[in-house]
């Protein structure tokens, strides 16, 4: 099993033009460099899920199963139930809402804005300031700002500079997907699995629901009373790589 900080996170190069066919590609690089084999399995996690969904795009033919863990939604893709779409959108806080807004119709602004904190609303999530609707994301998310632990993670995935890391992130999933959007993609020959919690504050669960009725051929896990961080739920990492690589019977 490998890891590894992508383009502008970490210690990985920055990449000016990053989009969602670089996330596909850099993959593929990866494997090869790796010497991973022709085939191989990918899991990704909340924002870095447009690397899945491209990747599904540009190298399904490298891939021999996929796991997305509370993938993060574009509101304006077009697949999208309109009325119910804008209904969740509007419910966020209002510096998530203006952060998206500049993300699609400014991306070249967006590190500007996110640095008028003292007078332009920004994004809670970014900051770690919005509450959770889930009790364990909640506990985690004051434990992690009370040790110090946010700021340290924060620090070390933006050592290139947050503009390369998370916000040309929110640039790609958030700004305009003209090649394709998840809802255009064929049946993938290959399992797809898509794990969801139902008090996920990040993402709306309807909206999940959505996607994943559209495109049948991904098998939906909705898990009861789980929020958005599903890695710090107990032994669910190793039921999501026992569904990818089930023992042999």
């Amino acid at each position: 099993m490998v890891a590894f900080d992508r383009a502008g996170y970490g210690e990985s190069d920055p990449d000016r033009r990053r989009s969602l066919k670089s996330a596909a590609l850099d993959i593929q690089d990866l494997a090869d460099a790796l010497d991973l084999g022709p085939k191989f399995h990918i899991i990704c996690s909340s924002l870095g899920c447009h690397a899945a969904w491209a990747s599904f795009k540009y190298i399904p033919h490298r891939l021999a199963g996929a796991a997305m863990m509370a993938p993060v939604i574009n509101y304006r893709w077009s697949g999208m139930p309109r009325g119910l779409a804008r209904q969740l959108y509007r419910s966020m806080p209002v510096g998530d809402q203006w952060s998206l807004q500049v993300a699609y119709y400014a991306p070249w602004l967006l590190h500007w804005w996110m640095n008028q904190k003292t007078w332009l609303p920004t994004s809670t999530v970014i900051d770690g300031s919005g509450s959770f609707p889930n009790a364990l994301d909640e506990k985690n998310r004051v434990m992690a700002l009370s040790t110090g632990m946010f700021q340290k993670k924060a620090r070390l995935a933006t050592q290139q500079g947050v503009q390369e890391s998370f916000y040309r992130d929110m640039a790609v999933m958030f700004g305009r997907w003209p090649e394709f959007e998840p809802t255009d993609l064929e049946e993938m020959p290959f399992p797809v699995h898509l794990f969801q919690g139902d008090e996920d504050g990040v993402v709306p669960v309807q909206l999940q629901r959505h996607i994943c009725r559209r495109l049948g051929w991904i098998s939906y896990h909705e898990l009861a009373g789980v929020g958005h961080f599903l890695s710090a739920v107990p032994g669910l990492g190793d039921r999501i790589v026992s569904t990818l690589l089930p023992a042999p019977e």
